[in-house]
């Protein structure tokens, strides 16, 4: 007589679609190591939407200027010092200062914790950041308060990504990625770097047409829900498992 499956649909059920997804990213190498990464690698690749969301706000819906790709934005600073009319230095330059203290802040707290216990937490604040930005906007704030708030938790999920570590998806810069890609031989690196360009690419072409068409709101709408999913997610894999019962 056969016994009944385990509760949950076995050990593959029970680690979760998250875990499942963070496997195809980092499948096991030759000595059989798994995924060490856990839930983080396919939350991470929404971050990386989330990134192109916001610089389509940031540079369709206000001042011409990043708030996520501090390498473009340092070309823009360059530019406008140059008398570019079209770029505002000012705007470059504040987007450039709160990505750094958002960055700074994200660094600096509770240096001892878990990188991965911190990344929920912070996600959320920037949850909170990217609300009160669209409430600073539909409110009839400037833009350069917008841009401040947005470039300021842009630096928090760049800080913690900085912590985290994981490799080939930093959810912001993709030019090492394009490089690794022409360089490299075909591997999971090549699969994580292709994933980040086409989610990037995705998350601008989202964020353009919604900001083209019907403005930034529902940009940042979007871009929050997003968040609050990821900062939930994070949260939840970094509780403690239960071991199983004697």
């Amino acid at each position: 007589m056969e016994s009944d499956p385990p509760p949950g649909g076995g050990p593959a059920a029970r680690r979760g679609v998250l875990h499942l997804l963070g496997d195809l990213l980092f499948p096991p190498g030759p000595g059989g190591s798994g995924n060490p990464h856990g839930a983080l690698p396919p939350l991470l690749i929404v971050l990386t939407f989330v990134s192109g969301l916001v610089d389509a706000v940031s540079f369709l819906g206000l001042d011409h200027v990043f708030v996520a790709n501090m390498t473009g934005n340092v070309a823009f600073l360059g530019f406008a010092l140059a008398g570019y009319g079209e770029l505002s230095a000012g705007a470059s330059a504040l987007a450039l200062g709160a990505f750094l203290a958002g960055a700074l802040i994200a660094g600096r707290l509770r240096r001892r914790a878990r990188p991965a216990g911190l990344a929920g937490p912070l996600v959320a604040v920037q949850a909170v950041l990217v609300g009160a930005a669209l409430a600073t906007r539909e409110g009839g704030g400037g833009q350069l308060a917008v841009i401040a708030v947005l470039a300021l938790g842009m630096g928090l999920q760049n800080g913690v990504v900085h912590r985290l570590a994981v490799p080939d998806l930093t959810t912001t810069v993709v030019t090492r990625a394009l490089a690794g890609l022409a360089v490299d031989r075909w591997g999971p690196a090549s699969l994580r770097r292709l994933v980040t360009v086409v989610t990037l690419l995705a998350g601008a072409l989202t964020g353009g047409v919604l900001t083209l068409d019907h403005g930034p709101r529902p940009t940042l709408v979007l871009a929050l829900v997003l968040l609050l999913a990821v900062a939930l997610a994070a949260t939840r894999a970094a509780r403690p498992r239960p071991g199983p019962a004697s």
